[in-house]
């Protein structure tokens, strides 16, 4: 919306980070540890990339995040660019431009590395998930339902479609998320749906709603290997800001909906337990500041979510982004983050 290695999902193990010094931080960083709950502590922040260009690209605008085969971070930028990211630094080590089947710019939000390093890209204007070349060449669409497509031609709402995508179960599942609920659906469910691979491609799979909470939407979803999701979940309200929840979800249970016309919190529908991880609000600020109006200094409109490392201790490393839709009241601003699941019940 405008407005240190590969997870096994991507079909290539984790980097086992060993007991070495911490990253050296970047420019107009704040550095922890610094616990946000029980569960997650705040590592360090960043805003090296804020109000920056790169190659003549504005760097900015950045709603998705995804570890690279090589090693760097792909910054997904709406307005139709794909950076890659030093991820030690986060500066900026290149930029390929992005355009739909008709030499068009996309409202890209959301991006998965596949295993053969091609790049899976959500557009939430119709909305589409494409696949591209590391060079940003066109391969080719995955089937959306049509219920899934924005109004008149399905039930979703404009700019609240694909917010989100991850690949699970060693690359084989996709999944995307809306944003927002359809038209007939409960105001506080939306839909998640997946595809599976079959073949070069993927089919389209089961669908399943999630909770949100009260006024939030859900930015961005990230998959872990035993089948849980991390989903974050983002509001804001002017005048006081931003809420960020971090959430852990299970979907496995979860009732297919494909074939609910109006999705209800009935008992014949069950939806994916969840178990709030953080409230990013209750992170400390670490000398962060903020130039508008925020219950903690340190948010921002938070959009992009990335598992980054699975550590010896069990703990996952994860890498949080803000878009700063090109305003000079919002900032464009990094959170690493170290994550510390519950067992599965």
């Amino acid at each position: 919306m405008r407005s240190r290695l590969l997870p096994t999902a991507a079909g290539i193990a984790f980097l086992v980070v060993s007991c070495a010094p911490p990253s050296p931080p970047a420019a107009g960083s704040g550095t922890g540890p610094a616990p946000c709950s029980s569960s997650v502590t705040l590592d360090r922040f960043s805003d090296v990339l804020d109000k920056t260009t790169f190659e003549d690209t504005y760097v900015g605008n950045l709603s998705g995040l995804a570890v690279d085969p090589d090693g760097r971070i792909d910054a997904l930028s709406d307005r139709s660019s794909l950076f890659s990211l030093d991820a030690t630094t986060f500066r900026p080590t290149g930029v390929v431009p992005l355009a739909d089947q008709n030499g068009k710019p996309l409202d890209s939000e959301a991006v998965a590395v596949d295993g053969d390093g091609t790049r899976l890209i959500t557009s939430e204007v119709e909305p589409s998930i494409r696949r591209y070349t590391r060079d940003g060449k066109l391969v080719d669409s995955l089937p959306v339902p049509d219920q899934l497509r924005v109004a008149p031609d399905g039930r979703a709402e404009k700019n609240l479609t694909f917010e989100g995508l991850t690949l699970a179960s060693g690359g084989n599942t996709l999944i995307a998320s809306m944003e927002g609920p359809l038209s007939g659906d409960a105001g506080d469910l939306v839909r998640f749906q997946t595809w599976m691979r079959s073949g070069s491609t993927f089919r389209l799979d089961r669908q399943f709603g999630y909770r949100v909470d009260p006024h939030l939407g859900v930015s961005e979803i990230a998959a872990l290997d035993d089948g849980r999701l991390l989903v974050l979940e983002r509001g804001f309200k002017p005048g006081f800001g931003n809420t960020i929840h971090l959430y852990l979800a299970d979907p496995r249970p979860a009732t297919d909906v494909t074939e609910v016309r109006n999705l209800t919190r009935t008992p014949d529908v069950r939806l994916p337990d969840k178990i709030l991880l953080a409230d990013v609000g209750h992170c400390p600020a670490l000398g962060a500041t903020a130039r508008q109006p925020q219950p903690n200094p340190l948010l921002d409109n938070i959009e992009g979510m990335t598992v980054t490392a699975r550590r010896p201790d069990g703990s996952l490393g994860l890498l949080l982004v803000s878009d700063d839709n090109e305003n000079p009241n919002q900032i464009t601003r990094l959170y690493e983050l170290t994550v510390r699941l519950p067992a599965i019940r």
